[in-house]
């Protein structure tokens, strides 16, 4: 019996002139944290420090002077969160292993409490019904690796499989689903080169050799959970913001074409054609990182899928006296609909990013591991978030993404990002992503409004299937 599609409505979808969308019968719905973000507990069981807590201590880095210290305490209310997520009908979460529980000083001996605690996080969610999709390295490097050249020192690549062999050996049995790497781009980029992230550096050189390592790491990591968990599905998420020119002219359209070449395609063509772009390449210069002989045939292992972090496009200019790559992208310009971080609402952008990447790259699957928005949310008097322009937004993703799946593309599930409000990086706790509101001065967790419409969306996917099934059953043979 095969259910291929299904065809769900409900009443809220009113949007580009249709109430019916299509997505696979399989198609997992879900939702994505990351470690620093949410679990808080710093200083418990033996965690180490990382380079976000250093970096929230450097005065002006963060906007609100705050840190991930306390987060929503997800470390120690993790039953309750998963509770949640089973009230919501989601069956697929998306979290990350904070690599300073596991080893406080990077490598050596391994701390079995940090260990234990994703063993329980694990237990727990498959005792609810919820697929975990682990993510090895979302950023919280360990500081002691970082006082050692961190990423730039090509001895973490080895120090990473430590880890990753740790955590695979104890969960592969379990786990089914990883991704090695969260956002290499901006990892390195805006962490090495823009110092607007931990570690806070601004250096091209560095930046570049610090993504080589990364994908370098990613591709051995990938033949190792091969061999630890045997039979699961492995990848990496991006985050790829499309790049469109300002205009028609053919100084625009080259300019976008070169910030494809170096935010997208250096990350995607090793990782799907083995090589990176040529123009970038050469335009670095001396900056170009230092590639060792088969780096790029262990970059380019084959993958089971990619993970798509998707949030807005970019609009670029020419722009010469901007060296070397002569251009810049314009995110302030009028009219056009926007985030509480300034990003544009631009929901085609999904459908052209998820269908040009099918054009372009042979990858048997995509995710959208990460998509969501962060508005001005205002708790009520009578404790309700009326939250939406959230709603609205992840709508119209949702439609981005059916059109895509119309075209041909195999996307096999979507993570909004995020679960809980949370510690937002360089923002603090400024700005909120989550379907779930916290107070976080009690820890209370309040359903905002687009967390019972989702809930929704996967009741009306689950009953679909249910009367699709009901009449191929009953259909006359």
């Amino acid at each position: 019996m095969s259910h291929q599609f299904l065809i769900f409505m409900y009443g809220s979808m009113t949007l580009d002139n249709t109430d019916t969308f299509l997505f696979p019968a399989d198609f997992a719905w879900g939702v994505a944290t990351a470690a620093y973000q949410i679990e808080g507990a710093t200083s418990a069981d033996g965690r180490g420090m990382s380079i976000w807590d250093q970096y929230c201590s450097i005065p002006g880095m963060i906007r609100d002077g705050s840190s991930g210290a306390v987060a929503c305490d997800h470390y120690h209310r993790w039953p309750q969160d998963i509770a949640l997520m089973q009230e919501l009908g989601i069956s697929n979460y998306r979290f990350s292993i904070a690599w300073p529980r596991l080893f406080p000083h990077g490598q050596g001996e391994l701390n079995l409490a940090g260990l234990d605690f994703y063993d329980r996080l694990v237990d727990g969610l498959l005792q609810a019904g919820i697929t975990p999709y682990v993510t090895l390295f979302h950023w919280d490097l360990p500081l002691a690796l970082q006082e050692r050249g961190g990423w730039g020192n090509r001895e973490i690549i080895h120090i990473f499989l430590e880890y990753a062999r740790a955590v695979a050996e104890r969960l592969g049995d379990r786990v089914h689903h990883w991704v090695t790497m969260n956002e290499p781009r901006a990892f390195a980029f805006v962490g090495h080169w823009e110092g607007l992230h931990a570690p806070g550096l601004r250096d091209r050189r560095l930046a570049f050799q610090v993504a080589h390592h990364l994908l370098v790491a990613h591709g051995q990591t990938v033949r190792l959970l091969r061999a630890c968990s045997p039979g699961a599905q492995v990848g990496i998420a991006l985050d790829l913001r499309p790049g469109y020119p300002l205009d028609e002219s053919d100084s625009s359209r080259k300019a976008a074409e070169r910030y494809e070449d170096v935010h997208n395609r250096w990350f995607l063509d090793p990782l799907f054609r083995g090589a990176y772009p040529a123009a970038p390449l050469q335009l670095l210069g001396p900056d170009a990182p230092q590639i060792a002989e088969g780096d790029l045939q262990v970059i380019s292992t084959p993958l089971d899928f990619l993970g798509v972090n998707f949030y807005s496009r970019h609009i670029v200019r020419a722009a010469p006296e901007k060296t070397p790559f002569c251009l810049e992208t314009l995110d302030d310009l009028d009219g056009r609909e926007r985030t509480e971080l300034g990003w544009e609402i631009f929901p085609a952008g999904l459908r052209d990013l998820l269908t040009r990447l099918h054009q372009d790259y042979s990858v048997p699957a995509y995710y959208i591991t990460e998509n969501g928005a962060a508005f001005h949310d205002e708790l009520t008097s009578d404790k309700l978030v009326h939250d939406s322009q959230r709603q609205s937004y992840l709508e119209r993703h949702f439609i981005a993404a059916a059109q895509a799946i119309a075209a041909g593309v195999p996307l096999k599930g979507y993570f909004v990002w995020s679960l809980l409000d949370n510690f937002e990086w360089n923002e603090g706790y400024t700005k909120r992503f989550g379907l779930i509101y916290v107070d976080y001065q009690t820890q209370q967790r309040i359903l905002k409004q687009s967390a019972h419409w989702y809930k929704r969306v996967i009741l009306a996917q689950s009953a679909q299937i249910a009367s699709a099934i009901s009449r191929q059953d009953n259909a006359p043979s």
